[in-house]
């Protein structure tokens, strides 16, 4: 275990779906950290993470020695390195497997759920039309998350039972699902309410919550909805 406590740079929590990723890997597997904003819809995000180059997205960590880690699938096998007792990866050899693909091909992949359907906590979209691209990330989706769950995921909610570095690279698109009350099958809805229950969630719902914005990025001429309550 490393001792010490890390810096993490976030961009906006209401709409950063990277950030999300990297702030729920250090709290959901309790590895001592501090957060820093970055202004990613202030316009000071260059000169915010000057001091952090070659980086230049967010999120971004520092180790306690003064490391520089910037991207997301980076940053998760730098703390997995780390800490190797954290539990972050599934023990099992072939769920580790499959929960490395699942977040590469997620870190890679689902162009068009990411571009037609950014991240956003305020509200629930009604009536967005969902498009073939779309309609084909979603049922990648549900083939992946049911052959996780099916073969390894006895024990808990989460893709591999216990929650792991697989469920910090897909809340995000649980949160896109939740946000453009975009249809799937049950199986899959039960795992995106399993992600809006998750207090570690909530907690940086709330945070972004505080934050307010005009113009709101994102914003869709649809009917809006409060934020499902998974309870």
């Amino acid at each position: 275990m490393t001792n010490g406590t890390y810096e993490l740079f976030i961009g906006d929590q209401t709409f950063s779906s990277w950030s999300l990723r990297g702030w729920l890997m250090f709290e959901k597997f309790a590895i001592p950290f501090r957060t820093r904003m970055v202004g990613l819809y202030d316009g000071t995000m260059a000169e915010d993470l000057r001091e952090l180059a070659p980086a230049r997205l967010v999120p971004v960590m520092r180790t306690p020695e003064g490391h520089v880690v910037f991207d997301t699938l980076a940053m998760a096998e730098t703390l997995a390195e780390r800490h190797p007792g954290s539990g972050m990866w599934p023990a099992d050899p072939a769920a580790r497997a499959l929960a490395r693909s699942m977040v590469a091909e997620m870190h890679s992949g689902f162009a068009a759920l990411r571009n037609e359907c950014p991240m956003q906590l305020l509200c629930r979209y009604r009536g967005f039309t969902v498009s073939p691209a779309v309609k084909a990330d979603l049922a990648r989706l549900g083939e992946l998350w049911t052959l996780a769950r099916t073969n390894h995921a006895d024990d808990g909610p989460w893709l591999f039972g216990r929650y792991s570095l697989a469920d910090v690279f897909h809340a995000p698109v649980a949160a896109r699902i939740a946000g453009y009350d975009l249809q799937v099958a049950e199986d899959a809805a039960a795992y995106v309410a399993a992600h809006l229950a998750d207090p570690a969630f909530r907690r940086w719902r709330a945070q972004g919550l505080k934050k307010r914005y005009d113009p709101v990025p994102y914003a869709l001429d649809l009917e809006r909805k409060p934020w499902p309550d998974p309870h």
